[in-house]
C-alpha cells in the first residue's frame, strides 16, 4: 500500500512540474502572445503578415510567447506545442514555431525555433542558431524590443522559405558580421551619393518633392531593419488583450515535427 502511495505522489509531482501545453487557440491564430509583451497593433501587423504569408505559401509560422517554461527545455516545449497544434499542413509538414520566453527579472530570457519536417532542409539548423537568432532577433530582444526582433527574424525565415535566396546565400551575404560594408551603406551609394555627385535630381519619398542629401540619408538609415532587410510594419501603442484571432489562414494542417530547429538565450 505504501509503494502504491509513493508512486501516486511520484506521478503527482511530474504532472506538477511539466505544466499542459496551451490548448490550440479557437478560433486559430498564428500569433499568441501569452507573456503580454506586444502591443495591439503589434500584434496586429504579425499575425496579418504571417496569415498572408501562409496563405500564399501554405507554410505556417508560429509566434508564441510564455512567461514560464513549466519545466521544459525551450526546444522540448515549442516540439510539444507544434505537435499539439498541429501547426504545417499533413504531409507537406511544413510548420514552424517560434517560442520565445522573455526575460524576466533575473531569469534568462529563452528562444526556440522548432522548424517541421518539410522546413528542415530550407532552414539549416545552423542558420537558425547563428545569424537568424543571434543576429537577427536577440539584439532587440534584449533591448526589450519583442517586436522588432520577431520581425527582424521573421523577414528572413520567410524570404529563405519563398526561394529569395537560400539559407547559405543568406549567411554570406546577408548575415551581420563584424567587418565588411553594410548592405545598407551599398545602396546608399548607388542610389543617393552617386546620383547626388553627378548632379541629378532625385526624389525621395514624395513625388514632386525634393529633399537635401543630408535628410534622405537619415530617412534611409532610419528605415533600416537588421540583416539588411527594410521594414514595412508600423509600430504603436496600446494593450495586448490577446482576443485577435483573424483565422484568415485557414486553421492549422496537423503537421509534424521531427526535432529540427535551434534556440538561445539573453
Amino acid at each position: 500500500m505504501k509503494k502504491i502511495i509513493a508512486l501516486f505522489i511520484l506521478i503527482l509531482g511530474v504532472t506538477a512540474l511539466h505544466a499542459e501545453i496551451p490548448e490550440r487557440p479557437t478560433p486559430p491564430r498564428l500569433v499568441n502572445d501569452f507573456a503580454g509583451v506586444l502591443s495591439q497593433p503589434e500584434y496586429n501587423n504579425l499575425e496579418l503578415k504571417l496569415e498572408q504569408f501562409a496563405r500564399e505559401t501554405s507554410t505556417q509560422i508560429v509566434v508564441a510567447t510564455v512567461k514560464d517554461l513549466e519545466g521544459y527545455d525551450p526546444g522540448d516545449y515549442a516540439f510539444r506545442l507544434g505537435e499539439k497544434w498541429g501547426v504545417g499542413q499533413k504531409g507537406k509538414n511544413n510548420g514552424l514555431v517560434i517560442l520565445v520566453k522573455p526575460k524576466i527579472g533575473n531569469e534568462q530570457g529563452r528562444i526556440f525555433i522548432a522548424t517541421g519536417y518539410g522546413l528542415e532542409g530550407v532552414l539549416p539548423d545552423a542558420v537558425v542558431n547563428g545569424p537568424v537568432i543571434d543576429n537577427e532577433m536577440i539584439p532587440y530582444f534584449k533591448q526589450n524590443n519583442y517586436y522588432k526582433g520577431l520581425e527582424s527574424g521573421i523577414n528572413v525565415i520567410m524570404n529563405i522559405t519563398k526561394g529569395e535566396y537560400t539559407a547559405e546565400y543568406y549567411q554570406e551575404n546577408y548575415a551581420k558580421k563584424g567587418s565588411g560594408i553594410p548592405l545598407f551603406v551599398i545602396l546608399l551609394l548607388f542610389f543617393v551619393v552617386i546620383p547626388a555627385l553627378r548632379g541629378r535630381k532625385r526624389r525621395f519619398y514624395s513625388p514632386g518633392k525634393n529633399l537635401p542629401l543630408w535628410i534622405a540619408l537619415g530617412m534611409m538609415s532610419g528605415n533600416r531593419s537588421h540583416g539588411g532587410s527594410f521594414s514595412n510594419f508600423s509600430s504603436g501603442s496600446g494593450s495586448f488583450g490577446g482576443s485577435g484571432g483573424f483565422g484568415g489562414f485557414g486553421g492549422f494542417g496537423g503537421g509534424s515535427f521531427g526535432g529540427g530547429g535551434a534556440g538561445g538565450s539573453w
